[in-house]
């Protein structure tokens, strides 16, 4: 009776294993939807998407756009490259004005705190160059 148990106990685990293998992973480094095929959630992507930023500290900024390296002034089809910064590719065309963000649907908030430096006797001394 001990060896049945035993043996349904490992039937059991190795089948909930199967399906905890098979439950989808949320791995933040996979790339967006309907840049793999064959992906579930594979769907086609309309107009060009912004990959990668380069800015090299000599030389032009280069992006790479729907897998083409584009450098800045440079065309990608119709349009021109005429921006770029860490976050975004600006592309001037026929259609025109067109921003490729890196991460589309994050968006980037500054926040600014209000706070009141106060500034001590011995720090005053010290900034303006007397003795503590």
């Amino acid at each position: 009776m001990a060896n049945r148990l035993k043996l349904v106990w490992l039937v059991l685990s190795t089948l909930a294993g199967g399906v905890l293998a098979q439950t989808p992973n949320n791995d933040p480094t996979r790339p967006p939807a309907g840049m793999t095929a064959g992906t579930p959630e594979a769907v086609a992507l309309t107009g060009p998407v912004l990959q990668s930023v380069m800015i090299p500290k000599k030389g032009k900024p280069v992006a790479v756009i729907s897998g083409q390296q584009v450098r800045l002034g440079q065309a990608y089809g119709d349009s021109h490259l005429v921006k770029l910064t860490e976050r975004e590719a600006v592309l001037d065309g026929p259609g025109g004005i067109e921003r490729l963000l890196l991460t589309p649907g994050i968006e980037k908030t500054n926040i600014t705190t209000k706070t009141s430096i106060k500034t001590t006797p011995a720090a005053k001394r010290v900034q303006s160059g007397g003795m503590p």
